[in-house]
């Protein structure tokens, strides 16, 4: 009995000693650097009396507090709203894209293209104000629109990268086309399809804020409603401070379930991934 060589890899090879204690030193270095940069930023803000009790005295004030939750709770809303909907124009071009009819298939396509290269914040201008439609609808359906376009291509490349002899083998059992669809290529394409479909709702959130230029009283329009106020020295950076942390938060919060999802999601054969029992990394001697 003798052990299996491991399999070489052409990506990068185990660091030696030599190769280790660089990489500590690397590591170091751009830790002290990021550190002092941080260090100069804060410094700045100290200087320019950005930390001054004037400019974080309106967070005090229950109005205050409650705007910006109204903000933040509208945000969600025009969030949860266009994903739900991007999902599902999504789940309809796509299957519009790969469809068997060409004048279907065609007419998925160029909606797919224009509304991917059309910007979003003309589309939400153009639905507010060319439609005359209300500020939550017109950010919602241009978000959609967007997206959900987005969303098509993932759709459609998730499913085609699943291999060939998956969709034949159903097809040989006699299973119908919407069948092959919804139990053999869709499961398996969703591991595929995950980290871009978290990126581009990751996207979506962070379009909520163009609401504040249409009037949609959203998390962004609140900070900018408190910034601007001159009774407080113009509280700019104080706002910033306040609100990209929880930006980052909501984003990172969909990181993480996507994270989550994806470590319960079936593997490609319906199961989840089991490590291998050492007995048999071993093969019998030649």
């Amino acid at each position: 009995m003798r052990p299996v060589a491991a399999e070489p890899t052409a990506l990068y090879d185990i660091p030696g000693p030599k190769a280790r204690r660089r990489h500590r030193l690397y590591g170091f270095a751009a830790t002290a650097a990021i550190i002092a940069l941080l260090a100069w930023v804060v410094q700045l803000l100290f200087a320019t009396g950005q930390f001054t009790a004037a400019k974080w005295r309106p967070f005090e004030y229950r109005g205050i507090q409650e705007l910006l939750l109204r903000g933040l709770a509208n945000t969600l809303l025009a969030f949860v709203c266009a994903a739900v909907l991007s999902f599902v124009l999504g789940g309809v071009l796509a299957c519009g894209r790969l469809s068997e009819h060409r004048p279907v298939r065609w007419l998925a396509t160029a909606v797919v293209e224009f509304f991917r290269a059309m910007p979003v914040l003309v589309m939400i201008f153009f639905i507010f104000v060319a439609l005359q439609v209300r500020a939550l609808p017109a950010l919602v359906a241009g978000l959609t629109l967007y997206n959900g376009s987005v969303l098509a291509e993932v759709f459609r490349t998730g499913v085609n990268s699943v291999e060939r002899g998956q969709r034949e083998a159903a097809y040989a059992l006699g299973m119908r086309k919407t069948q092959v669809m919804t139990y053999v290529l869709v499961p398996q394409a969703v591991r595929a399809m995950l980290p871009a479909i978290i990126s581009q709702l990751v996207v979506a959130l962070k379009d909520t804020s163009l609401g504040y230029l249409i009037t949609y009283e959203e998390f962004l329009h609140a900070g900018k409603l408190i910034a601007s106020n001159l009774d407080y020295d113009v509280p700019f950076i104080p706002v910033v401070m306040v609100i990209s942390p929880v930006y980052i938060g909501m984003c990172m919060l969909l990181s993480w379930c996507a994270h989550r999802l994806r470590r319960r999601a079936p593997g490609p054969r319906g199961s989840r991934r089991r490590p291998v029992p050492p007995h048999q990394g071993r093969t019998p001697a030649s």
